[in-house]
């Protein structure tokens, strides 16, 4: 608190002037008049007595009229006191937390509408402000503007930490170092809020209003998926989290709208549950599981779709007799074909998801430009080189994939002893890293030049096979008489994963705001373009055209949950689901109070109090107008009754 500030100092000055009255009855008390008498010394004592009284109120007088004059001056100058802070400006940016755990009901409204009915009753009117949610900005507004929007905002996904809220603030705030900034967070502060930086920032001050409610349980269906999906009943497992050990909660299986399968789900100790639904094989199904519970809603269903799995095309241009390739590519997943290079139609190539070079002595410069085409497009090149390869041909065809080059033939039994256990093409296949596994054999393999990704590497850390990104090649012969490796279980997921990847499957579901892409094979015209769309919610995906087939990339849209269907000029193709993602999920809540460089408030109305008393100035003028008035009072009283 400052001490006595003047709204007008110059006024003061006027003080100055009442050193002249002063002057005045000075000069007037020296004066001496003359008055004749006959008999002075009857009338001494009586002319004493009445000096002396007259002396006095003369001089009370002239107090008052000065205490009057002075009072008034300082009223004209209106003396006021206030906080360090209370004259300068004010700048209000209030973030307001609107993601998916703020659905929490606490006396039957939830957090966020509980929170937004406080924001508009306790901002004043004439107030302009910001206010940005975790995906909205509203810059210079006051409350009646927005006070619609708040009523009716959505939830989202989205969770913005404490270090990216203060560097959106900072953005909405003005330049102005004179003013005072005020950030206000509006959250129920999950863990998930926090952030590493806790280096203070002197240009704002943060108000932290933590909502939270007295009891946090949620129940969640966290995630699904499908085993034995070419079986004649496959399993949907859903996994859920958030119960307690006494709980049996219904879950539902709906197929669109109908009901199709009901179970009940048994948590164990750590609150976690596990339900399996037997679902009809080769069977087109739009999912969605439902479970009904007092905690957050979002999570409390779960959308799938199963559509028609598409087989994926392979070719294999071969001069092997062994049918080691029937053998990993089966008619139920796959569509393929086995051709000598001699009886290969080249127009066949443009259909193909994945080629496969097996045992090739050498690849005609035709051949080259045709596959290098092929890939350029998109699809999946693996080459598999013969013990008799013409180096020469294969170089001139390597070298367009990232420089690659086959040097000397190295002969020497070796064995394959290393597994990259994190390159894409073994995603899942390991439970953990293998040491005693039961490695193939190598007699002859070839040396090699490359800058792609070493899979599997031979003893000396010579590579046995490399790639990513569509283009795989092994380094020797997979013929029974140079490697075992057909025979080794290694084969079975590396071929399998090789070709899958070529034609990106949808999944049974998508996470919302999470980067997938998924390939539907249509053809399009040079105009055409595939658009995704639900119930009042369309939109046109990221897309890339090839040959046979468009790849859709799903980033920033879609915003809601649900089930899309995927259409081409009104034609529906197939479904693909999206759901939120579950990190919301948990309520965890942090200590606001251990938050470093910040103040905590209990309400939000307790918070624009103190913000209030901040700017509180209090004036005195009025009372020195009351002053002067009682100084104008007492003159009459002293011209009254002291004569």
């Amino acid at each position: 608190m400052l001490g006595m500030q003047f709204k007008h100092p110059e006024i003061l000055w006027a003080l100055a002037l009442l050193v002249i009255p002063v002057l005045i009855h000075l000069f007037q008390l020296r004066r001496y008049k003359k008055t004749p008498f006959t008999n002075v010394a009857m009338l001494q004592k009586v002319v004493s007595e009445s000096r002396k009284s007259n002396s006095l109120k003369k001089w009370l007088l002239l107090l008052t009229r000065l205490l009057l004059m002075a009072a008034l001056i300082i009223a004209f100058a209106q003396p006021f006191s206030s906080t360090e802070t209370a004259l300068k400006e004010k700048e209000i940016v209030v973030y307001l937390d609107n993601s998916f755990s703020m659905q929490v009901k606490t006396n039957g409204l939830s957090l966020l509408e509980k929170a937004v009915q406080d924001l508009i009753k306790n901002i004043d009117g004439e107030t302009v402000f910001s206010l940005f949610t975790n995906e909205s900005t509203y810059d210079n507004v006051n409350i009646k503007d927005i006070q619609n929007i708040l009523l009716s905002l959505p939830y989202s996904h989205k969770q913005l930490h404490l270090d990216e809220v203060k560097l959106k603030a900072a953005t909405l705030f003005s330049k102005s170092n004179s003013s005072v900034k005020n950030l206000i967070l509006v959250s129920d502060f999950q863990q998930r809020i926090a952030s590493n930086n806790t280096t203070p920032d002197s240009v704002m001050t943060t108000y932290l209003v933590p909502i939270q409610p007295r009891e946090a349980q949620n129940i969640a269906i966290d995630s699904i998926y499908l085993a034995d999906e070419l079986s004649e009943q496959p399993k949907l497992t859903a996994l859920l989290s958030g119960g307690s050990e006494e709980q049996n909660l219904p879950i539902s299986l709906f197929n669109n709208d109908t009901l199709i399968a009901k179970s009940a789900a048994k948590f164990d100790s750590n609150g976690a549950a596990e339900v399996v639904f037997s679902i009809p094989g080769n069977t087109k199904i739009n999912g969605r599981l439902s479970i009904t519970e007092n905690g957050l809603s979002y999570d409390n269903r779960f959308y799938f779709n199963i559509n028609e799995r598409e087989k994926i095309k392979v070719l294999a241009i071969s001069a092997s007799e062994n049918n080691y390739l029937e053998r990993l590519y089966p008619d139920t997943e796959f569509d393929f074909q086995k051709v000598p290079l001699n009886q290969l139609n080249y127009s066949d190539l443009d259909e193909q998801n994945v080629v496969v070079l097996d045992n090739l002595q050498s690849i005609p410069s035709s051949l080259q430009n045709v596959l290098r085409t092929f890939k350029d497009n998109g699809g999946t090149l693996i080459v598999v080189p013969s013990n008799e390869s013409d180096v020469t041909s294969y170089n001139s065809f390597l070298s367009s994939f990232s420089g690659q080059q086959l040097g000397e033939k190295v002969a020497n039994n070796t064995k394959v002893t290393s597994i990259s256990f994190n390159h894409p093409l073994y995603k899942n296949v390991f439970e953990k890293e293998v040491t005693n596994f039961q490695y193939p054999t190598v007699k002859e393999y070839y040396k090699v030049q490359s800058r792609m990704s070493k899979i599997l590497a031979l003893e000396g850390n010579d590579v046995f096979l490399l790639g990513n990104d569509g283009f795989y090649m092994f380094t020797a012969s997979l013929e029974t008489d140079n490697s075992n490796f057909k025979n080794s279980p290694l084969i079975v997921p590396t071929f399998y994963n090789m070709a899958t990847t070529s034609l990106q499957m949808p999944e049974i579901y998508h996470i919302l705001g999470e980067i997938s892409t998924v390939d539907i094979s249509t053809n399009l015209g040079s105009d055409d373009i595939l658009n995704v769309s639900k119930t009042d919610y369309d939109f046109i995906p990221l897309q890339q055209t090839f040959p046979n087939r468009v790849r859709l990339t799903f980033d920033q849209n879609p915003t809601s949950d649900g089930i899309y269907s995927i259409n081409q000029e009104g034609q529906l193709l197939q479904n693909i689901s999206f759901n939120h993602p579950r990190t919301e999920s948990k309520l965890n809540y942090l200590e606001v109070e251990s938050i470093p460089n910040t103040n905590t408030q209990d309400s939000i109305a307790s918070l624009f109090e103190y913000l209030e008393a901040e700017s509180n100035i209090t004036a005195y003028w009025k009372w020195f107008v009351i002053l002067a008035l009682l100084l104008v009072l007492t003159e009459v009283l002293i011209q009254k009754f002291i004569t």
